[in-house]
């Protein structure tokens, strides 16, 4: 018993490292969590009927404004989708993101901006689980309407196949993102999960569960919105 001892302790000073690099993956879900709570309890917030039609969620948490300047990366965030084959279900663990790319300055002025993006019908759904996708291109994206209800909002913005919302110092609006990119964060998805997976299997296989750092993302969503309205039909 006494030859294992050397080998127990240096097991366990070298496991440490191995799962400390999640650290930021799992702050940035905690931060998303939070972003998705105040930006939907806004009195003026985004319609409850167009959450209840969207299949995903999709946030980025301040994001700053000098990526935008210098064209570098500009934030990085969580999407999370209706389970289940026709998006139906309770919402799914989160796969992490990164929105990137274009010289697209903030509307709103401020140093760092939250960004909610509703994705609102299976197509886009998928594309973005799948690859890069260019908002305004790859598919069609819009501001996203504030108000309780949005029977008064445009054809082509009820059209849109991803919606998008900001807030910088309290400020809330819907704004457009046209020209970026949004693609699924493959090298956090393996600190956080601590395994090669991607966003689909993630998000539509139930690969993983929940993790506890994304509980009030989850949980918060499936209060707000428990049900797809919209299931099965493409908008």
């Amino acid at each position: 018993m006494k030859k294992l001892i050397p080998i127990v302790l240096t097991l366990s000073l070298i496991a440490p490292p191995l799962f400390a690099d999640d650290k930021r993956e799992n702050e940035r879900l905690e931060n998303c969590g939070i972003v998705i709570q105040e930006i939907m309890d806004i009195p003026d917030d985004i319609p409850q009927d167009l959450i209840d039609k969207a299949f995903c969620v999709i946030v980025y948490p301040s994001v700053v404004k000098a990526a935008f300047v210098v064209g570098g990366s500009y934030g990085r965030g969580a999407m999370t989708c209706r389970t289940g084959e026709r998006f139906n279900g309770p919402w799914s663990a989160p796969t992490m993101m990164a929105l990137e790319g274009g010289s697209l300055g903030f509307q709103i002025g401020a140093q760092a901006t939250d960004f909610v993006l509703l994705v609102m019908n299976e197509r886009g759904a998928r594309a973005i689980l799948n690859s890069k996708v260019k908002l305004g291109g790859d598919a069609s994206a819009a501001a996203g309407p504030k108000g309780r209800n949005a029977e008064a909002s445009t054809d082509v913005t009820l059209r849109a196949e991803i919606l998008s919302y900001s807030r910088a110092r309290g400020l809330f609006a819907g704004i457009s993102l046209a020209g970026s990119t949004v693609r699924p964060d493959n090298g956090a998805n393996t600190k956080l999960y601590h395994k090669d997976t991607t966003g689909e299997d993630i998000v539509l296989k139930g690969a993983v569960p929940v993790p506890a750092s994304a509980q009030k993302l989850i949980s918060y969503l499936n209060k707000k919105s428990p049900k797809n309205t919209s299931s099965g039909k493409e908008i």
